[in-house]
């Protein structure tokens, strides 16, 4: 082992990213696997990361079928902890510096129900209270990840590290052999795929790594990816408010959307924007850019937005409807367990958490009166506002038998 000269890292720093990580992946095989022995581990991790021997590990990739076709590369246990280590330490210079309060992804506090809020918000805002004219832009990017080039993105981020962050000298230089690891990581050159290579027909080559150019993409399913991505679009944010001079803006990841008064302004701005954001080397999807008055409503985030109400969006409904179909399986087995059961009602409930705010009450109690919702009454219920599923006891033998009860 190396003789560590110098300590860059912390082992408290380095085990609160552990914990930070471990909070989201609790009862993962790779989780549970580094857990066993995690106190060696982590060590190890200590020791290669203060003498420069730490080296990224190999990734699972395989193809997420919904909400639509993405390719997800999943990064080893260890990796993900050193992706929390490395954004622990810069995300509150982010915020403070880069991100603009309507940038809504990854960020505490923010997330898909603020951004729907808020969207609601300006357009009430914007017409007046629902009395004068407004129209809404609405946007989003082609193959995002995928086209992101990493050469601009690193020198961006370096230069902010030594501008906002104010890292110089040694550690300086730790921080950038961290960025350049996890920037120019390729994951496709070294995954285990989970699945079979005739998943990847139902994705386009413009959507995945293994066809991408060199330095161009960010895996999807990274902090770090979700983080930088965030960032790499941060200059565009402040173009679109501070030199377009529009208000009303807010964008979730690759989806964005600009309102105002002016439907001549929003035209004219198309090119604008897209010139803007050819510097940097992301496309303007041209199937995708809707400009139509506020009463027409906006699909943003899983949501349909009016200025009366705000619906759930069709995928969202198919999404649920097919999680009901397929976890409902369960009760066909001859012996339920707790933690089977638990993991039915919570999957049931993120959906139901999601609904809520929405104007839903009708479609949230048809999917649970779904005959295949029928047979967890037995063991469950739901509240009056078809809101929440609960069960109704918790047993210390953790079986519920179906038979016989």
């Amino acid at each position: 082992m190396k003789r560590i000269k110098v300590i860059y890292v912390s082992y408290d720093e380095l085990y609160q990213a552990y914990l930070d990580c471990r909070k989201r992946k609790r009862g993962t095989a790779n989780e549970i696997s580094f857990e066993i022995d995690e106190n060696v581990k982590l060590y190890n991790l200590w020791v290669d990361l203060n003498t420069g021997a730490y080296v990224v590990g190999r990734s699972i990739c395989f193809i997420n079928r919904r909400p639509v076709p993405r390719e997800v590369f999943a990064a080893d246990f260890i990796d993900r902890i050193v992706h929390h280590l490395f954004i622990n330490r810069v995300i509150k210079f982010i915020e403070k510096y880069e991100f603009i309060e309507d940038s809504y992804s990854c960020r505490v506090g923010k997330g898909t129900l603020y951004g729907v809020l808020r969207c609601k918000e300006f357009i009430k805002e914007c017409s007046e209270n629902y009395t004068k004219d407004c129209y809404i832009l609405k946007c989003d990017l082609k193959s995002f990840f995928v086209t992101i080039d990493k050469d601009i993105l690193y020198e961006k981020f370096y230069k902010f590290l030594i501008e906002r962050c104010g890292y110089s000298g040694r550690d300086l230089r730790f921080m950038e052999w961290l960025l350049k690891l996890i920037i120019y990581d390729d994951p496709a050159k070294k995954c285990i795929i989970r699945g079979k290579r005739s998943d990847w027909s139902i994705l386009p080559k413009e959507k995945s790594l293994f066809y991408c150019m060199k330095n161009k993409g960010l895996p999807i399913g990274n902090l770090t990816s979700q983080i930088f991505a965030n960032f790499f679009l941060s200059v565009f944010d402040h173009y679109v408010i501070e030199e377009l001079g529009f208000k009303y803006y807010g964008r979730y990841v690759d989806d964005f959307f600009i309102i105002d008064k002016s439907k001549e302004k929003l035209l004219n701005s198309i090119e604008k924007i897209r010139s803007k954001l050819s510097e940097i080397g992301v496309i303007l999807h041209p199937k995708k850019l809707y400009l139509q008055h506020y009463t027409k409503g906006i699909k943003f985030i899983g949501h349909i937005i009016k200025f009366d109400r705000i619906y759930v969006g069709n995928r969202t409904k198919g999404n649920f409807y097919q999680i009901i179909m397929n976890k409902s399986k369960l009760f066909d087995k001859d012996v339920i367990t707790y933690k089977e059961l638990l993991d039915f009602v919570s999957s049931i409930n993120s959906y139901l958490g999601f609904m809520v705010h929405c104007n839903s009450f009708k479609i949230r109690k048809k999917m649970l009166s779904h005959d295949k919702m029928i047979k967890f009454y037995k063991f469950g219920c739901t509240n009056g506002k078809h809101s929440l599923l609960m069960i109704k006891h918790r047993r210390d033998e953790y079986k519920f038998k179906k038979k016989g009860e």
